[in-house]
């Protein structure tokens, strides 16, 4: 089977890594804020639908819907896989998000881009440089640091976040096969086309489980949550698939491993406005210094790649 490599545009590869990160960064707070009234079937199917529905519209419009031919000659088996295993990542996550905090949340799911970027190593046939392999030891010891008063919380909270935090670490390995199958699968499809197969299959297997009256029943906050949530599914995806296209897997990885930092600055801003709807974060100088390892790390990573 002929791999899939990448364009070669490696900046652009990584401006779009970079919003993702920034979009799935701010993302566990609409979550955990939309949660609070919705159920996670309901909010995953939601999600689903309006992605698959804003994306088919702008495809129809710009020409760029699938074609029979194309879909012939797309490995179903591969895109069965893309499917099946985003649509169990955003279950398991939203329910592990339903036991922990955001911040927690962020911890753990942090396993999936580093099993990504360890699976396009072993796939891909990938290769971090000495430098890269310096950034990622930088990263090791960035996330210990800005993660220490967090993980101390997650220990001495075991009986309460044990479960959540369990069913975010197999959602972290559930992503991380889909992301690979979802890079291979760009030797065939476009990645909008992928992701209009991918948003549109999962929205039919969770429309029998939702329950879309509970819309009816958000605040006007919910609902501007609600909106971002499957805004950023559909750009923050699109952005994802993009990457995949044009810069190595392992490289995407270590961008998306600074989406915990966003995450926490998020919540200290939001906290300040809506202290009600969200308990703020405390950020020691500890962790503040294990930021900055955390953003060199990842640069090296991203940046340090062959001549």
């Amino acid at each position: 089977m002929t791999l899939h490599t990448t364009s070669g545009r490696w900046r652009y590869g990584l401006a779009l890594a970079l919003l993702t990160a920034c979009l799935w960064g701010v993302l566990p707070i609409a979550l955990s804020i939309t949660l609070q009234t919705l159920d996670v079937y309901t909010l995953t199917w939601f999600r689903f639908l309006a992605a698959f529905s804003l994306l088919a519209l702008y495809l129809a419009k710009t020409q760029q819907l699938p074609t029979l031919k194309t879909l012939r000659s797309t490995s179903w088996g591969l895109l069965a896989i893309a499917t099946l295993f985003l649509g169990l990542n955003y279950l398991l996550y939203l329910q592990g998000l339903v036991q922990t905090s955001p911040a927690n949340a962020q911890v753990l799911i942090q396993l999936a881009p580093v099993l990504m970027g360890f699976g396009g190593l072993a796939i891909f046939k990938e290769r971090y440089t000495l430098t890269q392999w310096g950034g990622v030891a930088i990263l090791t010891t960035g996330f210990s640091l800005f993660f220490h008063e967090q993980l101390k919380h997650l220990i001495a909270s075991a009986n309460q976040y044990i479960s959540g935090s369990l069913l975010i670490a197999i959602a972290a390995a559930v992503w991380a096969v889909y992301a690979l199958a979802q890079k291979q699968l760009l030797q065939q499809l476009p990645s909008s086309n992928i992701m209009l197969i991918v948003y549109g299959t999962c929205a039919l297997l969770f429309s029998p489980f939702a329950t879309p009256g509970q819309v009816l029943d958000l605040s006007p906050v919910q609902w501007g949550m609600l909106i971002f949530c499957a805004l950023n599914t559909l750009v923050a995806y699109g952005a994802f698939a993009e990457s995949l296209e044009h810069w190595e897997a392992s490289r995407v990885s270590a961008v998306l491993a600074t989406t915990p930092i966003v995450t926490l600055a998020s919540v200290t801003v939001f906290s300040q406005f809506l202290p009600h709807l969200l308990p703020p974060e405390q950020l020691t100088l500890l962790g503040i210094m294990g930021a900055g390892l955390v953003m060199a790390g990842s640069i090296a990573i991203a940046l340090g790649k062959h001549r």
